[in-house]
């Protein structure tokens, strides 16, 4: 009885579809037999075709390499040497942006006239501005971009008589001779590391990307990924908006003070970091915080991305003032029957609205910032002290060495470390990143959040004020001449200017009395 066997078709090595011999025949057909032998029978079989077919040419089986042989082809163009992972609404080629020629794999020539950050303000216009042309004009002159607001703020109080309109405007003096000089270099070097043309300190949560990508691009996301994404969470503000600032108060957050012994968790010989580059106080969050509002809630992109007098947040009366309600709709806001609901950007979920029903909102309407009644707590950090020194003096800052500024503070870690030389007291321009002799030292008189202090803007309404232009600064040039000792900017009410704390809660007893102290002071002034 013959048995036929079907094995699989070996072209390279036998041209023959069938074997025959003796009593076994095998053929590229479905196995025909009229039973299984047991395995004693098998057994000789399965010797034979070992044999067989280990005595065949493989030469030519060589020459045709298997999927795993097989050398994968590397991307044409830039992606020869960068792995790159896209958003979907970006599949465009690298010289798309960057510019740059994709036809070569030699670095010299591949790189000939590349834009290492096309999404930066100096080419923002001819990289995103092709596609996204509105936006960007309208963000080369925001606020967000320009700083305008705060550089004229301080040099105004410096004794500055003209108005810039960015923050690249500011002068770089030759020879600082005047407090306004010195304020200048202060602002260019120690003050403006926020801003969209500056990565940010080179700390957790804090380092980003410049122009566009500062808010569009996550600058912590895996090596190659290159996703253009509208801010998802919080993390993209917390960029700049980290420290004692508008924003970090949101989370209930408020900075340590620099001096590491009195920093919890103790750390006196760990000057390791944490995220922002600070330790923290934890106090009460926002009550917009607690039930899942995000800041694009009332900050909408198309609103931070404003021009300066285009710029118009969402307020308080937008949503708990039923009269504006009722007028200006708000993305978000919702009527289900007769009562009023928010869903956040950031969760689905529904939040019943609170309107404005107490007698008081009838009683000062306007003239009184809702956060003067609402506002939990507020920074309070008077006097900041600026010191420039410009020698290599270090050991005397020892106790005040996370000084924020991660260049700063790197400068006097190294310093302390006897296996290394001591770095020369140099600190980079924020804007041009040109380096210029001097470090900027901070330090603060007193830190404080418990009293919310009230006074009056420049149209009269009451409003919560913290003391951000109580400023003493000094310089000590590399002569040991001191220059400038303590000059003072603002002190008292000069000093004092409005702001909007991010700590709401709701308003008692104490907060009414918070406005009746304030409003019973200024009756015995007159």
């Amino acid at each position: 009885m013959n048995r036929v066997l079907q094995l699989p078709e070996h072209r390279n090595c036998c041209n023959s579809k069938q074997i025959t011999t003796g009593r076994l025949t095998f053929r590229d057909e479905k196995l025909i037999s009229g039973g299984i032998a047991d395995i004693s029978t098998l057994l000789p079989l399965l010797l034979f075709v070992i044999f067989f077919f280990s005595g065949c040419d493989d030469s030519k089986q060589a020459d045709t390499p298997t999927s795993q042989q097989q050398e994968i082809k590397k991307p044409a163009g830039c992606r020869q040497c960068h792995d790159m992972r896209l958003d979907k609404h970006h599949q465009l080629e690298c010289t798309s942006c960057h510019k740059g020629d994709d036809s070569s794999d030699k670095e010299e020539i591949a790189h000939t006239g590349l834009i290492s950050q096309p999404a930066h303000p100096e080419n923002m216009h001819k990289s995103c501005g092709e596609c996204h042309q509105q936006q960007v004009d309208s963000i080369s002159r925001s606020l967000h971009l320009t700083l305008s607001n705060s550089v004229n703020m301080v040099r105004h109080a410096l004794g500055a008589d003209d108005t810039l309109a960015s923050l690249t405007d500011i002068p770089i003096p030759d020879e600082i001779e005047t407090v306004v000089d010195l304020g200048d270099d202060l602002l260019r070097r120690r003050c403006l590391r926020c801003h969209l043309y500056f990565e940010g300190d080179n700390h957790p949560g804090v380092r980003h990307a410049t122009g566009c990508g500062s808010c569009h691009l996550d600058k912590g996301l895996k090596k190659g990924d290159h996703s253009f994404l509208k801010p998802p969470s919080d993390d993209r503000c917390l960029q700049c908006h980290y420290g004692n600032r508008v924003g970090f108060d949101y989370y209930g957050r408020f900075e340590q003070d620099l001096g590491y012994e009195y920093q919890t968790p103790f750390h006196e010989s760990d000057y390791s970091l944490p995220q922002f580059g600070i330790l923290y106080h934890r106090l009460a969050p926002d009550i917009h915080f607690q039930k899942g509002l995000i800041c694009i809630d009332c900050h909408s992109g198309s609103s931070l991305m404003a021009e300066k007098d285009e710029y118009k947040p969402i307020t308080c009366r937008s949503c708990h003032d039923q009269t504006v309600v009722d007028s200006t709709p708000v993305p978000g806001l919702f009527k289900k029957g007769k009562e009023l609901f928010f869903r956040s950007k950031n969760n689905p979920v529904l939040h019943p609205v609170p309107l404005m029903t107490d007698p008081a909102h009838e009683q000062y309407n306007d003239k009184i910032d809702c956060q003067v009644c609402h506002a939990q707590w507020s920074f309070l950090d008077q006097p900041i002290h600026l010191l420039r020194n410009d020698l290599d003096e270090y050991d005397q800052f020892y106790h005040i060495a996370n000084q924020i500024s991660s260049e700063v503070s790197d400068t006097l870690l190294t310093s302390f470390d006897f296996e290394k030389e001591d770095p020369e007291p140099f600190m980079s321009d924020k804007i041009t990143g040109e380096k210029r002799p001097g470090l900027w030292y901070k330090g603060f008189g007193i830190r404080r959040w418990e009293s919310v202090l009230l006074g009056r803007d420049s149209q009269g309404k009451i409003r919560v004020m913290r003391p951000m232009l109580d400023l003493q600064l000094s310089w000590i040039n590399e002569d040991e001449t001191v220059r400038f000792d303590s000059v003072s900017v603002g002190a008292g009410q000069t000093g004092l200017t409005p702001y909007t704390p991010h700590t709401t809660g709701k308003a008692g007893l104490f907060y009414h009395e918070r406005l009746q102290q304030f409003l019973d002071s200024e009756k015995q002034k007159q």
